[in-house]
Formats: structure tokens, C-alpha cells, sequence
């Protein structure tokens, strides 16, 4: 009888028994700092600590290079009983998907990736929302109508960002241009310094971030330009010329992901969520944006988080002047999940 209720007992509560504490790890791709991605994602492991307390176990490991590395760390993670694995770069996905089929019983999850498996989800926030919120602001700010965007790596995702900014800037200012320059890694912030500098020499009024540091916008508060931040909250490191940031808000997700696996409820799947999940946002707009500005943007962003309005709606032109999405249409996932081609109203190139 004690046996059967035993076991009983077991089948009633499931795996989760078994799972607490849940050892959760994330593999960050840069240094934690105070600002930026890898800032971010640790803001999220912060905020599940602080919701699950004693329930779940975490760790980190910071700057892992892609590759070997990557797989080293991950091996060693799920070799000491880590349940949940974070992988927070797209540079990890590889090395996750080949460590998951190593390691059937850990769960692992790849930020920005598109590969999934049994124990293996991909995750991203549609942060090219906030950063058409941001344009919204950055064209109703210009005086010169020139825009500068610091930017990482010509992959979809930092194109569709620069596009969306952009349409974002030329539905407040029709003549205004966004200039690009391609600093070609995500956390260097000498060179993200260099790049602002020489935006702002050209003329740039306005800064935006897309980067992993504070770099450019210090950069900006140096030479008395506006700045619109990435990631995170930036306002401390330009208190005087300050508007806004586009932000990544993953504890929202690693909250539902860890109970889920807590309640046997896990599945793999594919996962971008945008402002209506609460993944993406913008951070509180300075005085700096005049009241008008704030209540369209206020506004715009309800229509985005209820489905009436789409970033990539028509009628949409590259820089060529070309028609690439007529009126009534809309980009769908694959195109802008492939999307290596600029709008008009940007000013540079997209490197080979």
C-alpha cells in the first residue's frame, strides 16, 4: 500500500519534484558592465532570482568566444546537473544545438537563433518595434534632419532594426536621412566611440545606438547631441542630452520559461515576442521629447501591441526609390527574418 501510494504521489506532482531547486545557467557572449546586452540578460537572471528565490539555483559565464569555447562551457554546465541553459547570443547557436543532442535531459534555449530540437528553443523580442518608436522621437528631435546610427554586424536583424528606425524617423520628418557606419563587432567601445565622433563631425544631431556599450552616446552628451540608447536604460551616461532607448526586457521571458519547465509544461519552439508580450519597450522618454511627441509616441506603440498598425506596412521603397511593399501589404516573419536590403532615408551601405 505505501508502495503504491508512493508512487502515486509521484505521477500526481510529475517531474517537478525532481527539479527543485532548478539549477538554471546562461553564457553570455560579452562582459555583464552596466549597460548593454549581456547587461540586459543578466538584469533577466537578477529578476527570476529574485521571483523564484530558493526554488532555483543560477550561475553565469561571461565573454565565451563562439566555437570550442562555447561547447566547452555548455558540456561543462550540463555535466554538473544544470537544467535549464541559456545560451544568450546567436553566435551560440551551433554549439547549443550540437551540446543539446549530447545532453537529451537539460533543456536548452539560444537567443536569436533559428534552430530548434527536442530539448532546444530559440528566443528573440521584435526589438525593431522599439527601435521604430525611437525613429519617431530621433525625426521629431533633428534640427540638421541627419541622423547617425552606430551599428554592429550587416545581419537581418541589425538591418531590420535600421530600417525600422528609419521609417520611424521619416513619418515625423519626411526629409530627414539616417546615416550608418558599421563598426563590425558588438561590444567594442572605442570604435562605437569613433564611429559617433564621426557622425557627429558629419553633421549628426542625434545619435542611435545600436551597439553593446555606452560608447556612443557618452559620445553624444560629450558633443552636446542628442542620443537614443540600446538595450537597456542609458540616461546616466547622457543626463543632459538623453532621449530614450530601445530595451530588451528578458526576465519577462525567462520568468514563464523556467515555470514551465518547473511544471513539466516545456516545449521547444520558436519564440519573438514584441511589445505586447512585454519583451521589448522603450525606456521612459526624457523631458527632452516635447509632450507631443510623447503622445504619439504613446499612441503609435497601443496600435503596435493591439495588431492595427505594423512597422513594415506599405507602401515601403528601398534606397533606390524601388517599391518593395505596396500599399495594403505587409513584410512577413520570413522576409524580415531575411531582410538585407536598406529603405529610403538611409545613408550608407550594406557590406558583402
Amino acid at each position: 500500500m505505501k508502495k503504491l501510494f508512493l508512487i502515486f504521489l509521484l505521477a500526481l506532482v510529475g517531474t517537478s519534484l525532481l527539479a527543485l531547486p532548478l539549477k538554471v545557467a546562461f553564457i553570455y557572449v560579452g562582459p555583464v558592465g552596466n549597460a548593454g546586452w549581456t547587461y540586459a540578460h543578466n538584469l533577466g537572471k537578477l529578476y527570476v532570482q529574485k521571483v523564484f528565490g530558493d526554488k532555483i539555483q543560477t550561475t553565469y559565464i561571461a565573454s565565451v568566444p563562439e566555437g570550442a569555447p562555447a561547447v566547452s562551457a555548455l558540456k561543462s554546465l550540463a555535466s554538473h546537473g544544470y537544467n535549464l541553459i541559456f545560451t544568450t547570443s546567436f553566435s551560440y547557436m551551433d554549439s547549443t544545438a550540437r551540446v543539446a543532442k549530447m545532453f537529451p535531459k537539460v533543456i536548452f534555449e539560444n537567443c536569436s537563433g533559428y534552430l530548434t530540437a527536442p530539448n532546444m528553443g530559440d528566443y528573440f523580442g521584435r526589438i525593431y518595434q522599439s527601435e521604430f518608436l525611437t525613429g519617431l522621437i530621433a525625426g521629431a528631435t533633428t534640427k540638421s534632419g541627419k541622423i547617425g546610427y552606430v551599428a554592429a554586424f550587416p545581419t537581418p536583424e541589425v538591418v531590420r532594426g535600421i530600417n525600422a528606425f528609419t521609417i520611424g524617423v521619416r513619418m515625423t520628418n519626411p526629409r530627414a536621412t539616417v546615416h550608418v557606419v558599421w563598426v563590425d563587432s558588438w561590444y567594442n567601445p572605442p570604435a562605437e566611440k569613433e564611429a559617433a565622433l564621426s557622425l557627429i563631425n558629419a553633421g549628426a544631431d542625434v545619435i542611435k545606438s545600436e551597439t553593446d556599450s555606452a560608447a556612443p552616446i557618452q559620445a553624444a552628451e560629450e558633443n552636446h547631441v542628442y542620443a537614443i540608447g540600446y538595450n537597456t536604460d542609458m540616461k546616466k551616461f547622457a543626463p543632459n542630452y538623453y532621449l530614450t532607448s530601445a530595451t530588451f526586457n528578458w526576465g519577462a521571458f525567462y520568468e514563464k520559461e523556467i515555470k514551465s519547465v518547473m511544471n513539466g509544461t516545456w516545449k521547444p519552439r520558436k519564440f519573438w515576442g514584441g511589445l505586447d508580450t512585454g519583451i521589448v519597450d522603450i525606456a521612459p522618454m526624457t523631458n527632452l521629447v516635447p509632450p507631443q511627441t510623447k503622445k504619439l509616441v504613446e499612441a503609435v506603440k497601443e496600435e503596435l501591441m493591439t495588431h492595427n498598425f505594423h512597422v513594415f506596412d506599405g507602401p515601403i521603397y528601398n534606397q533606390n526609390g524601388k517599391l518593395i511593399v505596396p500599399s495594403g501589404k505587409t513584410l512577413s516573419d520570413k522576409d524580415l527574418l531575411s531582410m538585407n536590403w536598406f529603405v529610403q532615408g538611409v545613408v550608407g551601405k550594406i557590406p558583402k
